[in-house]
């Protein structure tokens, strides 16, 4: 197929048949894809199909459009940075956005997080917290401390180093654990905000003290797992983790990508357990969804063992490390969760999903229904038809991208009481379809 730059653009059917024959989507496969819907606009909390119809986005575009779309602020934010740098190299050079952005995020973080890496996408940060943990213990005199600890049932993105401290059984990524980094897994937390953690904390422990001489660093998820299966669990696993890594010279690394800026109900999910990390990874909801952009923070300790290894620098650099675009706006979404009552309306949000996915409890077919912040969870005892789902979801105004044995919400923050409300009904009419 040539090319013409004076050809129209595509649209209606000739664009979705030209997507469908040669865009892959993410998790999906070419050659026999999955159904897309072509949005052609998205304003507030909604989204707009070329066919007209228009759904309530109850995913916030993978949970990161945590101010819904087109929002004025953010929208000014872009605008008036295209004006002056787009974007420059951030080797031997830097920018205001990017300062302003690192001067909020150390100002917002848990003390002691000092020094801020700007990366370009979740995975790549992970991929940069792992650097740093091994070269920390380098820098520290411990070359042999090659391998991370963390748990069962985590995701930390799809590039090699992030997979490698994903579940490497039940993950998505499975198939590829033979050629992955071979890391120590310890057991999945139990369930719920205030499940019995004592079996878990003796078998982490034994877990840590068996490995400690080749363990660099322990990397979770707080408090709730995303991708991995929504799975919620007590915040004093943290502090256990916490308390392990002191003793035994291990750093403790925070993938807060999905939790961060609110999610869970505090500003950073480790705050539910007072627990400050050496290395955190932020991400998704950082630009309100607006560009691609996450960091990585780290303490004044990992910094200067860092500068002890052989290299004598961090050895990372992305090509877009610092848009000035995704900076500016991260400043922006920043500033405008921080100026909102984001608290209060996190919880409203809370309370209505509590409220609305409760009586499914007792649907059959349900196997659990929990919620924390703003995030619902309906779990089924069996796997869910995605297209089925979403088709039925936007039938009901409502675009859900269920997986697995999950329908599941993480809607806007700014979604007002009957949009969650009729989020519910939609999740309830997915239930309805998937287990009659």
């Amino acid at each position: 197929m040539s090319w013409t730059p004076a050809a129209p653009a595509l649209s209606g059917t000739d664009l979705s048949d030209f997507d469908r024959r040669h865009l892959w989507h993410p998790y999906t496969s070419m050659t026999a894809p999955q159904q897309t819907r072509t949005v052609v606009d998205a304003a507030g909390v909604r989204l707009r199909f070329d066919d007209g119809t228009e759904v309530i986005d109850a995913m916030s575009s993978w949970w990161c459009a945590i101010h819904g779309y087109r929002h004025p602020v953010l929208d000014a934010a872009v605008r008036g940075q295209v004006d002056a740098v787009s974007h420059v190299m951030f080797g031997g050079l830097t920018h205001s956005p990017a300062v302003e952005l690192a001067r909020r995020l150390v100002a917002l973080t848990p003390d002691g997080l000092e020094h801020v890496f700007l990366a370009d996408s979740g995975s790549v940060s992970v991929e940069v917290a792992i650097k740093l943990a091994l070269q920390t213990q380098r820098g520290a005199g411990r070359p042999g401390r090659t391998r991370l600890l963390t748990v069962r049932g985590g995701y930390h993105g799809d590039t090699f180093g992030a997979m490698s401290v994903c579940d490497p059984v039940g993950g998505m990524h499975a198939m590829f654990a033979q050629t992955l980094s071979q890391q120590v897994f310890a057991p999945r937390p139990p369930a719920g905000p205030d499940a019995d953690i004592a079996a878990w904390t003796q078998a982490v422990s034994m877990l840590v003290e068996q490995h400690a001489q080749e363990i660099a660093a322990i990397i979770v998820e707080p408090v709730l797992q995303g991708a991995g299966g929504m799975h919620i669990y007590p915040s004093a696993c943290l502090q256990v983790l916490r308390s392990l890594a002191d003793d035994h010279d291990i750093l403790l690394v925070l993938d807060e990508i999905a939790t961060g800026f609110g999610r869970t109900g505090t500003l950073f999910a480790s705050e539910h357990a007072g627990v400050a990390p050496d290395i955190m990874c932020v991400g998704k909801a950082l630009t309100g969804g607006y560009l691609s952009l996450a960091a990585v923070l780290v303490t004044a300790d990992v910094a200067a063992a860092v500068e002890g290894s052989e290299s004598g620098v961090l050895m990372h650099g992305p090509t877009f490390m610092a848009n000035a675009l995704a900076c500016a706006v991260a400043s922006a979404s920043i500033d405008l969760l921080l100026e909102s009552d984001w608290s209060h309306r996190v919880e409203a949000v809370s309370d209505q999903l509590r409220c609305g996915l409760s009586p499914l409890r007792s649907h059959p077919g349900v196997a659990d229904v929990r919620s924390i912040g703003a995030v619902g969870v309906v779990q089924l005892d069996r796997p869910v038809n995605v297209g089925r789902a979403t088709t039925v979801g936007i039938r009901n105004g409502v675009w859900l991208r269920p997986f697995r044995d999950l329908v599941y919400t993480m809607p806007p923050y700014v979604c007002t009481d009957d949009e969650v409300a009729t989020i519910c009904a939609a999740m309830a009419a997915v239930v309805d379809e998937e287990c009659e």
